[in-house]
């Protein structure tokens, strides 16, 4: 249908609001799914720190209950879109207890309360995106606790499951539409007074990640039909979120080869739509760090899905 990419909300259409849907409760369901469904409620999402990357569960943003309220103090990192946002799915330490994993808990933190400062992260092409989030003595309801205290992280992998499984229905749309852009700039770039779409190496190329695309669709549609029969995608998801980014990156590649000299500079050149294929092609970087590095990834498909031991740490 080409309806409009999924934008500044992707965070409570693809995986916020989801998690609220398997692990929410009634009251918290009723007061934000529809209004994410329909836009009128922006998410982001509260989870990296400077010293909680990959080792997310190290996070030290630190929640201490008051009553009928969490005070929270702390800092978060590489906040997409918290400039726009509403709510926050957050993760906060609740105990320093036995295992780190043990001493986390999920909340939904509005994004008005007293005692946030976003400060914008300016990324490699200019943009505004991210920003990092400094959290001092923000008060947030304990009704707006997603799961029990301290079993934050099983609700988090559930978060991270949505986001790197069933999520990518909609980006696998975006993805199939830039590789046929890929193919009318082919057609319209020039080599030695021939199409570059004569190349049949070129042809190759194309024909490989199409064939890459629909091996992603099928594995996709896989996820959806857990995740319809189980209510929350399975720990493949990680092997959907490993192949998207490198295809990604290899769509993002084949543009810069057809723009070849015109890609030295950020504006459109010739014609041709440089600006656009260059910022996919340095925003295609990103992809084998965000949502959980290309390396976490084979961790989780090596230990949880082949049985093989864990990683060396």
């Amino acid at each position: 249908a080409k309806a409009p990419y999924v934008g500044v909300n992707f965070v409570g259409l693809l995986h916020g609001g989801p998690t609220l849907m398997s692990e929410g409760t009634e009251a918290q369901k009723a007061r934000h799914i529809e209004k994410i469904i329909k836009g009128e409620e922006v998410w982001c999402q509260g989870f990296s720190e400077p010293g909680a990357g990959s080792d997310l569960a190290s996070l030290q943003c630190r929640a201490e209950r008051d009553g009928d309220h969490y005070v929270v103090s702390g800092h978060k990192i590489w906040t997409s879109f918290a400039q726009c946002a509403d709510f926050c799915e957050l993760l906060v330490r609740t105990s320093s207890e036995g295992k780190k994993q043990a001493g986390i808990t999920w909340l939904i933190m509005p994004m008005d309360l007293a005692g946030i400062d976003i400060r914008p992260l300016p990324t490699l092409m200019g943009e505004g995106e991210f920003s990092e989030v400094f959290l001092e003595n923000v008060r947030i309801p304990v009704e707006n606790r997603v799961g029990a205290e301290n079993d934050g992280w099983r609700v988090t992998n559930v978060t991270l499951r949505f986001e790197r499984g069933t999520a990518f229905a909609s980006e696998m749309y975006h993805l199939q539409e830039i590789l046929a852009e890929m193919v009318r700039l082919a057609k319209q770039v020039t080599r030695n007074d021939a199409s570059a779409w004569e190349d049949r190496a070129l042809r190759r190329d194309v024909g490989h990640l199409a064939g890459q695309l629909d091996a992603l669709w099928a594995m996709v549609k896989l996820s959806v039909s857990e995740t319809a029969r189980t209510g929350v995608p399975g720990v493949a998801a990680s092997a959907i979120k490993l192949f998207y980014s490198g295809v990604y990156q290899e769509v993002g590649e084949l543009g810069m080869r057809l723009l070849g000299r015109a890609a030295l500079s950020r504006d459109d050149v010739g014609g041709l739509p440089s600006r656009q294929v260059i910022h996919r092609a340095m925003q295609s970087l990103s992809l084998t760090i965000a949502a959980g590095t290309s390396q976490i990834q084979r961790n989780i498909i090596g230990e949880r899905i082949l049985g093989l031991p864990k990683d060396a740490r």
